[in-house]
C-alpha cells in the first residue's frame, strides 16, 4: 500500500501540478479531497489546519513527512524519485525550466487564486464578471511573456524544454485550464497551445486533469 497521500481539490491548479508530477514519475498515491468551497471551505477546519496552517492545498504526506507548496513538493519528489527527471541536466537548463515554472506559480497564479477572488468580492464588491476581467488581464500579461520566452528559444521543443515534460509543463497545463475557465482568448499564444497539445497526449496529464478526479463536479 502506498504511503503517499495527497490532500487535493480537483480544480486547484497547484494540486493539479503535483498530480501531474506524481503521474509522470509513476508514483501511486491516495487522493484525499479537500473541498475549497463547501461550508466556507474545508481547508479552514481544524483537522486540515493541523496539516497546513496556511490552509492551502496541496499537502503531500509521505509516511511521517508532511509537505506543502506545490513546487517544494515536486522538488521533494525529484530528489526522492529522480527518474524520470522533471528537471534537465545542467545548471543553465535547470534555471530556465525553473524560471518558466516560477513565472506561472509566482507571477500569474497568485493573482487569480481563490483567496484573491474572495477578497475582490468582499472588500471591493466586484461581481463575477469583473473578477473574471481581473483574471483575464493578469493571465494575459503572464502568458504574453511566456509565449515570447518559449517561442524565441532554441531550447523549446515538443514541451517547454526539449522533447520530454518537465516541471515547467507541470505548471503550464493547469494554468491554461484556469485560463479556459475564465474565457481567456488563447489563440494568440500558439506556442503555449502547441505544448499543451503535446502534454495532452500523455496519460500522466490526462489522469491528472480536473475532470478525471474523484471529487470532480
Amino acid at each position: 500500500m502506498t504511503s503517499l497521500r495527497l490532500h487535493t481539490y480537483f480544480r486547484s491548479s497547484a494540486a493539479y501540478r503535483v498530480r501531474i508530477a506524481l503521474n509522470l514519475k509513476g508514483l501511486p498515491y491516495t487522493a484525499l479531497p479537500i473541498h475549497l468551497l463547501r461550508d466556507g471551505g474545508e481547508q479552514h477546519g481544524e483537522a486540515f489546519d493541523a496539516f497546513n496552517p496556511a490552509r492551502l492545498v496541496p499537502v503531500l504526506q509521505d509516511g511521517a513527512v508532511t509537505l506543502t507548496q506545490s513546487l517544494a513538493i515536486i522538488e521533494y519528489l525529484e530528489e526522492t524519485h529522480p527518474r524520470p527527471a522533471l528537471l534537465p541536466v545542467g545548471a543553465p537548463a535547470r534555471a530556465r525550466v525553473g524560471a518558466l515554472a516560477l513565472s506561472i506559480a509566482c507571477d500569474i497564479h497568485p493573482l487569480n487564486n481563490l483567496r484573491v477572488m474572495r477578497y475582490l468580492k468582499s472588500e471591493f464588491e466586484l461581481d463575477d464578471s469583473r473578477r473574471q476581467r481581473w483574471s483575464r488581464h493578469w493571465i494575459a500579461e503572464g502568458f504574453a511573456a511566456l509565449e515570447r520566452m518559449l517561442a524565441g528559444s532554441a531550447y523549446t521543443g515538443s514541451f517547454c524544454h526539449g522533447d520530454s515534460p518537465s516541471l515547467a509543463d507541470c505548471c503550464l497545463v493547469p494554468q491554461i485550464a484556469n485560463a479556459e475557465r475564465v474565457k481567456c482568448p488563447l489563440e494568440v499564444y500558439p506556442t503555449l497551445m502547441r505544448i499543451r497539445e503535446s502534454c495532452q497526449h500523455l496519460p500522466a496529464f490526462v489522469r491528472a486533469a480536473p475532470e478525471a478526479q474523484p471529487d470532480a463536479e
